[in-house]
């Protein structure tokens, strides 16, 4: 049963400008923020219409807690960046929503559907990695058909298929390559091919850029918001992401350390509390 407390953790909106010297000199060093010439708003809530939201999860492990009452709201349609140190608590959070484990309390639900008692496999969840694991003894059309062929899905149909998300990411004429023929980019983009190939409404993507240098990595951001905006088919996205640069660049940020948000931390020490009961903003 799905919790009903719809209270959203805020999120930072990078959609704006702060004076450097308002910062938390811990928070802007711990993370490595550049927030010059970035306003910092805090997100308002998108409970009524998120496409998946997790509420009062709670993780242990053995006498051990890792995560902490953690409520995360995602919008339809949004790239949400998700960054903190190694081993904060990000996998563990993408491992929930895709059923790898269940949370010792709490609800993660997708279109106001709690995912707990629905298999990985039905969830309307698919995954990218860092390392793109693709299938070295298969084209690219293949690698991309590969799960539309298993489950028996017409050869004509996994034709188009294929041949539509190839040209959704950008990637038309490579289908008869082998991976080991595409640069890191490339492979990239056809692992997000075949993973949004089933029609799937929610993309994790864990550390996604990791491998590739900072123009790809730009290259595939872009390509996440296209999906999220395409009018046939949009999908939201959740990205674990060590670089704040790449974080930066996505529709919000949320903060993880230690299995906590820490996004009322950081209105504090933004000053973001004073400026709304002033209702004006740090020049």
């Amino acid at each position: 049963m799905s919790v009903k407390d719809t209270t959203a953790v805020p999120v930072i909106n990078k959609n704006a400008s702060i004076n450097r010297q308002t910062i938390a000199p811990k928070i802007a060093s711990g993370h490595g923020l550049d927030v010059d010439d970035h306003k910092v708003t805090v997100g308002q809530s998108f409970s009524e219409n998120a496409k998946m939201t997790m509420r009062n999860v709670n993780v242990f492990y053995s006498d051990k807690q890792a995560i902490y009452d953690v409520n995360i709201d995602i919008a339809k349609n949004e790239v949400m960046a998700m960054i903190g140190p190694s081993g904060c608590g990000k996998t563990t959070i993408l491992k929930m929503i895709t059923g790898l484990f269940p949370p010792d309390s709490g609800d993660i639900t997708l279109n106001n559907e709690s995912l707990l008692p629905i298999p990985t496999e039905k969830r309307g969840v698919v995954m990218v990695f860092q390392n793109y694991l693709l299938f070295p003894y298969m084209n690219v059309n293949e690698n991309v058909g590969f799960a539309l062929k298993m489950k028996g899905m017409d050869k004509g149909e996994i034709d188009k298929k294929v041949k539509d998300m190839l040209e959704l990411v950008k990637l038309p004429d490579i289908g008869n390559r082998r991976p080991k023929q595409l640069s890191g980019g490339q492979q990239q983009r056809v692992a997000i091919a075949r993973a949004i190939a089933g029609n799937r409404p929610f993309l994790l993507a864990d550390e996604p850029t990791g491998n590739l240098d900072i123009a790809s990595g730009r290259e595939v951001l872009q390509l996440f918001k296209d999906l999220c905006h395409d009018e046939v088919n949009p999908i939201s996205i959740l990205m674990v992401t060590h670089d704040p640069d790449l974080a930066s660049n996505a529709d919000r940020m949320l903060l993880l350390n230690d299995g906590k948000t820490e996004a009322s931390d950081i209105r504090s020490a933004w000053g973001l509390d004073a400026e709304e009961q002033d209702g004006g903003e740090e020049e």
